[in-house]
């Protein structure tokens, strides 16, 4: 990707021709084995690469990707589920999610996928444009 709204631009459109992963073209055939791996086991990936670029734009360019209102609408989402959204948009696995906050994968998965339905976000990376629109991180940060 030339520039990081064209890479935007992939990684939003990915969902939709059924893309479960999204890793860089130049990535070393290690990550690249290990993605599949994880797209295989029935999860979705945006490498992190990927998220820290998407990051680092929506750091430089402040405001709103989209209409959406996320900071009303994580007024229905749980503490834990605010702790699973902060590690997700530092751009943690779920493995180093539940190693951090000492649950297990599969409560990872499951606050992931509460997460993903409450917030209406298709993957990773739009839980990350929601901590980021919605002060979560930079809340986080702060303290």
């Amino acid at each position: 990707m030339g520039t990081v709204a064209a890479l935007i631009r992939a990684v939003h459109g990915a969902p939709y021709t059924g893309a479960s992963g999204f890793v860089l073209k130049d990535a070393p055939p290690a990550d690249l084995l290990s993605a599949i791996r994880v797209v295989a086991r029935g999860e979705s990936l945006t490498s992190p690469a990927v998220t820290r670029r998407l990051i680092a734009e929506f750091v430089r360019s402040p405001g709103p990707v989209s209409t959406r209102g996320h900071g009303r609408l994580l007024a229905g989402v749980t503490d834990r589920e605010r702790e699973v959204l902060f590690h997700v948009a530092r751009g943690l696995s779920n493995t180093e999610i539940s190693d951090h906050l000492h649950i297990s994968l599969a409560t990872v998965k499951t606050h992931i996928g509460s997460l993903l339905a409450k917030l209406r976000a298709r993957d990773r990376a739009q839980l990350v444009i929601v901590a980021y629109e919605s002060g979560l991180v930079g809340a986080a940060r702060r303290k």
